[in-house]
């Protein structure tokens, strides 16, 4: 079983769902989801290109997928995550837009957010000692080949090696395309997805998404509130 540590919006939130409709799967339920019809792309190619972040649901990875150290159970970590996440205040992202990010689609901020890569530095260094070291064989399939040296130094300490300064906010909506699809998709997701950004998402939980085993999809578990009244919930 392996567990991560994400940001994604409610369960009912329209975001969440025109995203779980997108990709084929709400990762609340893990019921399927038929892809909408969008002119210009069928059905079929949507479910193709989008087969790799439907498995893995719609979020923003904070802590990449981990499995637990020897000494942490599952309530532990619960536990843990409840309190982290009441001593943090809830927060507007800026605008997200569709990007393009290398050979994928994602939502992104239009501007940086500080206050978002700080969240996300805090919980992979917070719960570092949560998970089960990578092993060789697992550092190797996750070096591409072309990390550069901070983001192989990242992968080695963090297990993941787009954190701290490598870290950039996005929500994954496309696997892998060829540059004669990007065209295409980039217009089918901003037509897509414009009705669902024009108001702000603001992050004001932290998700633990599961999975349950190997290459099975990721289900999210539970919502964590953000704010000092989720701190005294809890106390």
């Amino acid at each position: 079983m392996r567990y991560a540590i994400h940001f994604t919006p409610p369960a009912h939130d329209p975001l969440t769902l025109a995203a779980a409709q997108w990709l084929g799967r709400n990762a609340f339920s893990g019921e399927a989801m038929e892809p909408p019809a969008i002119r210009g792309i069928g059905l079929h190619d949507i479910a193709f290109n989008t087969a790799l972040p439907r498995r893995y649901g719609f979020h923003a990875t904070l802590k990449a997928p981990f499995r637990l150290a020897p000494d942490v159970t599952e309530p532990m970590l619960l536990r843990h995550l409840m309190r982290f996440a009441g001593t943090h205040s809830p927060f507007e992202l800026p605008k997200l837009e569709v990007v393009r990010l290398g050979n994928f689609f994602g939502l992104a901020p239009v501007v940086p957010c500080d206050t978002a890569r700080f969240l996300a530095a805090s919980v992979v260094h917070e719960f570092d000692n949560f998970r089960t070291p990578l092993s060789e064989a697992e550092l190797e399939r996750s070096d591409s080949g072309d990390l550069s040296a901070p983001q192989f130094a990242n992968l080695y300490r963090w297990g993941h090696p787009y954190v701290m300064d490598e870290f950039r906010f996005h929500m994954t909506l496309t696997g892998p395309l060829s540059p004669v699809e990007m065209p295409r998709f980039e217009i089918a997701l901003r037509d897509y997805f414009e009705p669902y950004l024009k108001k702000p998402v603001e992050i004001a939980n932290l998700a633990l998404f599961i999975e349950e085993e190997p290459g099975a999809p990721f289900q999210v578990h539970s919502l964590h509130p953000m704010g000092r009244v989720a701190a005294r919930k809890i106390a």
